[in-house]
């Protein structure tokens, strides 16, 4: 494999290297500003470059360049190193945006996608509901068509950023006597309006970025549907793909476990580095193994998006193989801070970053969990790559359920 690029790359990559010098950080008077009001002003000039937003038409705010998947590599690459504002991530950006591209009307697409990708317009998700976790399609939230309004009574649960949001993306059964999987509509609802009630979910690191959300008579456009009405289902693993996408990236990985190998050389155990004993060699050795055969797996996947073709299945298991590497990072490192581990983490800066010592491995260690269900848990994710990827049978009890 040769994983150099050619010398038309190269040429892209240093113009990428001089704009990012001459561009970042900001400078004089523009250096005095907010951090976000920087970062939004650096996205506005990388975005005129065709740096940001590239899959985004002109119209709806991006830079609208040709599709080239090595371009966007070398883009992340020198973005990373420059520690540079690059694309804004998250529900609304990488999931919803996305999903709208592919099955919105062209109202919704002017009216959403530039404050989405300018980070004006901040967005959950409105999925899972108790008793429809990895069930989806059992939800009970329901919408009625009632003049020219969607009336939506039901309750959504674990729903990231609903208390800062501005609107929803959510899934409601507007035909109630369809089949399981039909019936289904995809709608957006200005979290501002009448009906709706958040309460926060405290979460064991004392934060509360979950939510329930309760819907009693909320109204919204009946125009705020995307896609066909009863074809929601569809729409909806669209916004599944982007997300698993989101969560499947080898980055992660490969930053978390360079993070858990300096942990590694910094604590101790029997007066010596913990690196140095036998068996944390071992586990740190088959750790990289996952990391390494997941960053290859991603450049054999760049290589053929690059060519045109598809991944196929392998690009299936990129979620879940990312989820339990980042697990066993995560148990390792738990297991080197040892006691540490039993302390509460000491507030929110701590809930996310392994950089912030034991309390930030501990943190790592419950998102890992968490991760593993978001996007979809683990063993729906080997259901899914069994029973479309290697058109294997259902399993008895799934048979059974109809």
């Amino acid at each position: 494999m040769d994983l150099r690029y050619s010398a038309e790359y190269e040429a892209f990559r240093r113009e990428v290297r001089e704009f990012l010098a001459n561009g970042w950080p900001l400078a004089g008077e523009e250096a005095g500003l907010p951090a976000d009001q920087q970062a939004a002003r650096f996205r506005e000039r990388a975005i005129e470059k065709g740096y940001v937003a590239r899959a985004i038409p002109r119209r709806y705010g991006g830079s609208e360049q040709p599709p080239d998947v090595l371009k966007a590599a070398i883009l992340r690459e020198e973005f990373r190193r420059a520690r540079a504002p690059g694309e804004l991530h998250g529900i609304g950006p990488s999931m919803f945006v996305p999903t709208l591209l592919e099955h919105g009307a062209e109202w919704q697409k002017e009216r959403f996608i530039p404050p989405t990708i300018r980070g004006e317009m901040v967005w959950c998700q409105g999925y899972s509901e108790p008793g429809s976790g990895s069930d989806l399609a059992s939800l009970r939230t329901r919408a009625e068509l009632v003049g020219d309004a969607w009336v939506i009574n039901g309750q959504k649960i674990w729903t990231t950023g609903a208390q800062r949001a501005d609107f929803m993306f959510l899934l409601c059964r507007t035909e109630p006597d369809a089949p399981k999987h039909a019936g289904i509509s995809y709608l957006l609802l200005d979290m501002k309006a009448p009906g709706i009630e958040v309460r926060p979910l405290r979460q064991l690191d004392g934060g509360a970025d979950f939510n329930e959300v309760f819907l009693t008579d909320a109204r919204t456009p009946a125009d705020h549907i995307v896609g066909r009405r009863g074809e929601g289902w569809t729409v909806s693993r669209s916004t599944l793909k982007h997300e698993r996408n989101m969560i499947g990236d080898a980055t992660t990985s490969r930053l978390t476990f360079a993070g858990l190998v300096q942990l590694a050389r910094t604590v101790e155990r029997d007066g010596r580095p913990a690196i140095c004993d036998p068996g944390i060699r071992e586990r740190l050795a088959e750790i990289e193994g996952y990391v390494l055969s997941h960053t290859y797996s991603g450049y054999r996947q760049l290589t053929l998006a690059a060519r045109g073709e598809s991944a196929g299945l392998v690009g299936t298991m990129n979620k879940l193989v990312s989820t339990q590497i980042n697990h066993r990072i995560a148990r390792l490192a738990l297991d080197l801070i040892d006691d540490a581990g039993l302390l509460a983490p000491r507030g929110r800066a701590y809930a996310r970053s392994a950089r912030e010592g034991a309390p930030g491995w501990l943190m790592q260690y419950v998102w890992s969990l968490g991760t593993a269900i978001a996007g979809g848990t683990a063993n729906i994710q080997r259901n899914i790559i069994a029973e479309r990827g290697l058109g294997l049978p259902r399993d008895w009890a799934a048979q059974k359920s109809g």
